[in-house]
């Protein structure tokens, strides 16, 4: 598979503090085949100077190709991404955070099922392979796989990890497709939306983890996991094309 460029989508709400070394991070990246870096970033009303924080880093950056684009209010990590997959002009994106929870370095992981003509979708999975992962919460481990689990038993998929945010799609497949959750139910969604593509082509890919503690920033809690549980249920129960 021939790919030119390859779109990274970061959505991000008050990370002043670590925007710019993710972004530093990507900088570094030397993507396989010299395929070609596009950054859009979407902040979603952050109010902790963000804004200037990026402002900043594309001044001081100008060799990167960054678009930027912000919401007038805050709606939500999927709203974000919605924003951002919108924009995208690779053959491929990917999600990746704005903070330091997953590594760029492994872009070229995850985009080696694509370059070798194998597949259309890539998850990188936290829960498999020997990759370096921060010892945190147990109860977001099993929630986490609890909710795989379910959303596996409605897609007929053998995830390990459907939570993860490290997502690599074939731009013009996740572009055609209608997302509607606004928060942390993107997951659930578009992975329901995406099995039901005919003849889609998905793999996993192990990669590494470095959690952050809700004293370093992290935002996802027990309603976002409710809320997970509720989605897996109305895109898999209730299914539409």
């Amino acid at each position: 598979m021939l790919i030119k460029k390859l779109s990274i989508i970061i959505p991000a709400y008050n990370e002043a503090a670590t925007i710019h070394l993710i972004l530093d991070k990507i900088k570094n990246v030397q993507l396989v085949n010299q395929i070609e870096k596009e950054i859009i970033i979407v902040n979603d009303y952050s109010q902790d100077g963000t804004k200037e924080a990026i402002a900043n880093y594309i001044a001081d950056n100008k060799e990167l190709t960054i678009s930027y684009y912000e919401h007038e209010k805050n709606k939500g990590k999927g709203a974000a991404l919605h924003t951002g997959i919108s924009k995208a002009t690779g053959e491929y994106l990917i999600i990746q955070d704005a903070d330091l929870e997953y590594d760029p370095a492994e872009y070229n992981d995850l985009l080696k099922p694509v370059v070798l003509g194998f597949a259309d979708v890539v998850y990188g999975s936290r829960f498999m392979g020997s990759q370096p992962h921060r010892i945190l919460f147990f109860w977001h481990t099993i929630g986490n796989r609890f909710l795989t689990f379910l959303s596996n038993m409605f897609t007929n998929l053998n995830l390990t990890d459907m939570e993860t945010c490290y997502k690599l799609f074939k731009t013009e497949l996740i572009q055609s497709i209608s997302l509607t959750e606004q928060r942390f139910g993107f997951e659930p969604e578009v992975t329901a939306k995406i099995s039901r593509i005919p003849r889609i082509r998905i793999y996993e890919v192990g990669i590494s983890y470095y959690g952050r503690t809700y004293e370093e920033g992290k935002k996802i809690g027990w309603k976002d996991g409710v809320r997970a549980i509720y989605c897996i249920l109305k895109y898999g129960l209730f299914r539409r094309p």
